[in-house]
């Protein structure tokens, strides 16, 4: 496909600033609604010569303001790309000063730089949207549990429950409340799972893995949306933060080689811990793990390699 205009768009909470980096043209539209969104795809049609599938438009990833963007864009079959607001800012150099429309200026001179390497986004399946939405949703849930058992615990231990009994059950209500909408997403995400047969295939071969449990396998699917979203397995170690990298530059600096702070912590988290649980179970890891650090490895490179 090739690529010959590129569109920039800011994408925010109400607006979405549009800017043709050809003629540098700028427009402003509402993000409320689809229909929003398909004037803006008016506009872009009517100020620019090129056919459809010559027009790429790239903005930043920006969780749920940027879905009805990318809903509507998929819809109406035309390309366009989300990347990293990080890999824009970094593209930069030194820049001042900053509003939506220079950003939109700032999107499309990134993509018309990049305009030959860029690959056309696409948005994963319903199942694994609704997957990513309730394991997202459960995640703060058990946050919040974990966070009324811990100080309920302690209150306990300082407080008398003859002196605070409201004070107790409301806590003890909240944990039970909790617990149930948590069980309650867990039997939707098994359901959607079960409900797939591609899906529930990869969930079997992952947790069949010793040390691998049900949200370890869960966020896998869900962050490389089916196994497509990286080519290789070094792509998704490197999303991941396990795989290393060197840290050396002429005679002067001569660093440990070590991974990137810039990775899903989450998933490092989940997987470091499945590591961890299989060096319990699996004596072929453990043997390995020995003889690593019996040869000066540090334990983390150990578990994280």
């Amino acid at each position: 496909m090739k690529i010959k205009e590129i569109i920039g768009i800011d994408v925010s909470k109400e607006t979405i600033d549009t800017v043709i980096h050809t003629s540098q043209l700028h427009s402003t539209f509402d993000n409320n609604s689809a229909n929003d969104i398909k004037k803006m795809t008016a506009w872009v049609r009517k100020h620019t010569d090129c056919p459809n599938h010559e027009v790429l438009l790239v903005f930043e990833h920006t969780g749920l303001y940027s879905h009805q963007l990318a809903t509507t864009l998929s819809a109406l079959g035309l390309p366009y790309t989300m990347v990293p607001g990080l890999a824009i800012k970094r593209s930069l150099g030194i820049v001042r000063g900053k509003n939506d429309r220079i950003d939109a200026a700032h999107i499309a001179l990134y993509g018309y730089r990049l305009r030959e390497e860029l690959a056309p986004s696409h948005l994963p399946s319903t199942q694994l949207q609704s997957l990513k939405r309730l394991l997202g949703l459960r995640k703060r849930l058990v946050k919040q549990r974990a966070g009324f058992k811990s100080s309920f615990k302690e209150q306990q231990r300082v407080l008398k429950v003859t002196e605070n009994e409201v004070f107790f059950e409301v806590q003890r209500s909240m944990i039970r409340e909790l617990s149930t909408h948590i069980a309650r997403l867990e039997r939707e995400i098994h359901a959607i799972i079960k409900g797939n047969k591609e899906l529930y295939t990869m969930y079997r071969l992952i947790t069949s893995i010793k040390g691998v449990g049900p949200q370890t396998a869960l966020y896998m699917i869900v962050s490389t949306e089916g196994f497509t979203k990286f080519k290789t397995w070094r792509k998704f170690a490197c999303y991941c933060g396990i795989a290393p990298f060197p840290n050396s530059s002429g005679t002067s600096l001569r660093g440990k080689t070590k991974v990137s702070h810039l990775a899903n912590k989450e998933l490092k988290a989940l997987l470091s811990s499945c590591a961890t649980c299989a060096l319990q179970y699996n004596p072929e890891m453990k043997q390995y793990y020995e003889r690593r650090i019996k040869q000066g490895k540090s334990t983390m490179s150990t578990i994280l390699t």
